[in-house]
């Protein structure tokens, strides 16, 4: 019997207090309890009697679970340490996806210490919950059995853990936040207080996914400053407990900071440009002025920023890097004031960049291939290259894309619903062996959490709904949401930490990871840990992609410092929440390349001719990064469309053809478009 730790347990939710029943008269006073850590014992692991160790459910622990054969006499015997004699808590994890009641009779060291226990039904054979009892134990090794007391047999059953189990009850969800005292550069947001079981002890402030700043358990308000005047900010609350649970996002306000009565800086002068390169420029400007200082320079192409500038006073001059290649700019540069005040933009300064380097080819100009589409999310080919699925995140439909430029709606995935933030419709894969199955596969968030189902498409319409994974936590934001097959066949996701950042270093939580499964729903052979986690450390990860080797590349989005292109290996750890970014620790995985989170936000990416292609929200840009060769480094990141098409969400390549396809995402609650202005283009590599 191995014991594992009960204190990364992910998927288990609140046990239910039972009765005792009557202990013998020796140990019936009241005596201490045993000083014991609480401590899993995995079902599997046990003695098992007229069961089997099985794994064609969801959401065990462990390396499986034991199913009890149906009839009354089967049992599960687990050995029990405990390091003092005294009372101690037994919670039994079960799923029991009948309509019949499955009791058992509990025993430790040969004596019944409560009879016919009720292991009633669970939601399904995939919906786990447990059942506590107190239990004396004895020093040293004890016997604990589960023993089922009627044909129907006992439950299926996870693990055993003695000692005070672990709180798995999250807060519930803060009221809905309001703004006051509202200035150009802060206000205070206030909520009504969420509950817990145990007692809330923080409270998160959101703006869309990014987290501002927390406060004690016991305050419902805060300060926020260093805002922006005359900007509208998105908020939202999130209650947290001791234990790390998060609640649901609160619904989210919009409340805009004041103008403020500082004058901004003037408009700097004309700016200059030296020293040109395939990728870089120089630039240089005049001074602007300001009655308080100018603190900082922005360099941007239309709205987007390019390059800043800061300092005491800040320099006129910048490199500005990750250019197009053989590509025309027109660049301005506005100047900004301690309070917030933004310049009018100088004058702009035209040129285009060097010759492309011969590495692998660069995009041409985008034309538009389709229309009309709102937050078209994920995109999978169909084995023949003729057409692929495209997923519409908010509406929940499917629609089948040809080459040719026509789009027919093919069905919805049932059961879909939305978070108000990034949840909806998210990925789809199409299996490789669709011409003799006809599966096709969808990660979407449901009313419990996030899940990925298979469904049927015979070509023209879906039908049918699988689930094949379900327990993946799901929140406003930080839903993770690619699904991808492998050359190895298997089917990879990308999972979110559903805004409980502690969730992505836990191996036993479904969230912020990397996923990899067989198609029947099960955790793939060879995984690092047994389950179904491929690699952890991972706070939103959207992009993934296959290189010419085999090798998985990820994007994912960084909190407040930096966005990371990873490089995957099983078992990696990427830091997440320890660091975001370059970390430079022992036991964590730095990424390949790295953005500023306002350069990047980075969602699908694609791989053509050994370059990496990810498409930017915030950013509102395209990445070329280009591998070197087969090492596992990559060169200097270029810029495209930079402002041109807004956000970018999705790129795929075309099968046979050195083509992409990018999606814009701008009907998006942060896009701000009206539905119906998003557009699919296609991209030739030169």
């Amino acid at each position: 019997m191995r014991p594992t730790s009960a204190g990364g347990v992910g998927l288990a939710v609140a046990a239910l207090i039972i009765a005792t029943a009557a202990v013998p008269p020796a140990q019936a006073q009241p005596r201490p309890r045993p000083r014991l850590a609480a401590t899993d014992y995995q079902a599997e692991n046990a003695v098992v009697v007229q069961g089997t160790v099985a794994t064609n459910h969801t959401g065990y622990t462990g390396t499986g679970f034991v199913d009890y054969t149906n009839v009354a006499g089967s049992y599960v015997e687990f050995g029990v340490g405990a390091t003092s004699a005294g009372t101690a808590p037994l919670t039994f994890r079960y799923a029991n996806g009948t309509a019949v009641d499955r009791p058992m009779d509990i025993s430790v060291n040969g004596t019944v210490v409560a009879s016919g226990v009720s292991f009633p039904a669970t939601a399904d054979w995939n919906t786990w919950t447990g059942r506590t009892l107190n239990a004396p134990l004895r020093a040293g090794t004890n016997t604990v059995r589960a023993t089922a007391t009627t044909a129907n047999g006992g439950p299926n059953l996870d693990r055993l853990t003695v000692g005070a189990a672990a709180d798995t009850t999250a807060p519930s969800r803060p009221g809905q936040p309001s703004c006051t005292g509202i200035g150009p550069n802060g206000l205070t947001l206030g909520w009504p207080a969420a509950t817990d079981n145990v007692g809330v002890t923080a409270y998160d402030v959101y703006e869309h996914g990014n987290k501002l700043a927390e406060t004690p358990g016991d305050t419902t308000s805060k300060v926020l400053t260093g805002l922006t005047p005359g900007t509208t900010y998105n908020l939202s609350v999130i209650a947290r407990d001791a234990a790390g649970n998060a609640s649901p996002a609160s619904v989210a306000v919009d409340c805009t900071t004041g103008a403020g009565d500082d004058p901004p800086p003037s408009a700097p002068g004309a700016p200059t440009v030296s020293a040109v390169t395939a990728t870089s420029a120089e630039l240089g400007w005049g001074a602007a002025t300001d009655d308080k200082g100018v603190v900082a320079y922005e360099v941007r192409s239309g709205a987007a920023v390019l390059a800043t500038v800061t300092g005491t006073p800040p320099a006129t001059t910048t490199t500005v890097t990750g250019l197009a290649c053989d590509a025309p700019f027109a660049l301005t540069v506005v100047a900004k004031d301690a309070a917030g005040g933004v310049s009018p933009a100088s004058a702009p300064v035209s040129f285009t960049t060097a010759a492309c380097p011969a590495d692998g080819g660069v995009p041409g100009s985008p034309a538009t291939l389709s229309s009309g589409w709102s937050v078209p999310w994920d995109i999978s080919w169909m084995p023949d290259g003729s057409s692929a699925l495209v997923t519409e995140r908010d509406s929940f439909k499917v629609f089948k894309q040809a080459r040719s430029g026509t789009r027919t709606e093919i069905g919805a995935v049932p059961n879909a619903v939305t978070t108000d933030g990034e949840g909806g419709l998210l990925g789809v894969a199409v299996d490789p062996n669709w011409s003799t199955n006809h599966y096709v596969y969808f990660m979407h968030t449901a009313a419990e959490g996030n899940r990925i189902v298979r469904m049927t498409y015979n070509g023209s319409a879906l039908s049918g709904y699988t689930v094949l994974l379900q327990g993946i936590k799901k929140n406003r934001y930080h839903n993770g949401g690619r699904l991808a097959f492998g050359p190895d066949g298997y089917l990879y996701a990308t999972t979110g930490d559903g805004q409980t950042p502690d969730l992505a270093q836990d191996k036993n939580s479904l969230n912020g990871k990397i996923l990899r499964m067989t198609t029947a729903g099960k955790p793939a052979p060879g995984n690092p840990f047994n389950n179904y986690v491929y690699s952890l450390g991972h706070r939103n990860p959207q992009g993934l992609a296959f290189d010419r080797n085999g090798r998985l590349w990820e994007a994912e989005f960084g909190d407040s410092k930096y966005d990371e292109l990873n490089l995957i290996k099983p078992g990696g750890n990427y830091g997440w929440p320890t660091c975001e970014g370059t970390c430079g620790k022992s036991g964590l995985t730095d990424p390949k390349a790295s953005w500023p989170v306002n350069l990047a936000s980075p969602s699908g990416i694609a791989i053509v001719r050994n370059v990496v292609y990810l498409a930017a929200l915030r950013g509102t840009r395209m990445y070329r990064i280009p591998i070197n060769g087969d090492t596992e480094s990559v060169g200097t990141a270029t810029s495209y469309y930079v402002g041109t098409y807004g956000r970018l969400r999705t790129v795929s390549k075309v099968p046979g053809a050195d083509q992409l396809w990018l999606t814009t995402t701008n009907a998006d609650n942060n896009g701000n478009q009206p539905d119906g202005s998003d557009k699919i283009f296609r991209i030739t590599i030169g």
